[in-house]
């Protein structure tokens, strides 16, 4: 989920009914019909439709039509219900700990013989960041890439990607969040070192000649920051 709809999917469970039904769901490990879901919480049938709907909507929940028990001689078969494979996170300030855990991982699984740990995982870090670079893209097709309109299409994706970028000057992006922090704070310089290897591949990946990602640590903010690429790479 985006974060936007993580957070809408959390506020749709701030209901005591529907987070009954949605827990006794997940606790169940099969599909559930409206009867079921309404009589663990005590309600009526057609309220239970209403909140198990609205569940289906912030995409907690999957619903279909399924025949429960005996086969049915009369009447519609029942719509059932059951988790989605959907990973809801909320965290503000947005933290991506998954992106450091794919790039130590692949690491761990593409070390090369020649290759320190260190090495190996400032190469994925930057393979990892060139292949968002090249799919951003992909589906921009923005062509050839002036400063200003790579400044706008790195502003737009890194603050999707949680970096919360801001513009001090028409030149520079600054990332004022670090989504890998607090475990930044525990190993600045490894972790640093791969953030400024994942940005420098998105730059590369995204085919921004025109910027460059300069280590500038700032207290409370991300380790890089976006320059014209003559005061940066």
């Amino acid at each position: 989920m985006t974060s936007t709809s993580a957070i809408g999917a959390v506020a749709v469970l701030d209901d005591d009914l529907r987070r009954g039904m949605y827990w006794y769901i997940r606790r169940a490990r099969r599909p559930v019909t409206r009867d079921e879901a309404a009589a663990e919480v005590g309600i009526s049938r057609k309220l239970a439709a209403f909140h198990l709907d609205k569940l289906v909507a912030a995409g907690l929940l999957r619903a279909r039509y399924e025949a429960v028990g005996a086969p049915r001689r009369v009447g519609r078969t029942p719509k059932v219900y059951e988790p989605a494979e959907t990973d809801v996170r909320v965290s503000i300030p947005e933290r991506r700990y998954e992106v450091l855990a794919e790039i130590l991982m692949g690491a761990v699984l593409g070390e090369g013989a020649d290759e320190t740990a260190r090495d190996v995982a400032v190469r994925v870090a930057t393979e990892r960041g060139t292949a968002l670079g090249a799919a951003e893209r992909d589906l921009r097709k923005p062509g050839r890439l002036g400063l200003e309109r790579a400044l706008t299409l790195l502003q737009a994706l890194l603050s999707d990607h949680g970096f919360e970028p801001g513009r001090p000057t028409p030149s520079c992006i600054r990332l004022h969040n670090c989504p890998f922090h607090p475990l930044a704070a525990s190993a600045p310089e490894l972790v640093c070192t791969l953030n400024h290897a994942y940005l420098s591949g998105i730059l590369d990946g995204l085919g921004a000649n025109t910027v460059g990602a300069v280590l500038s640590p700032a207290p409370g903010e991300c380790c890089v920051e976006l320059r014209p690429a003559a005061d940066g790479r």
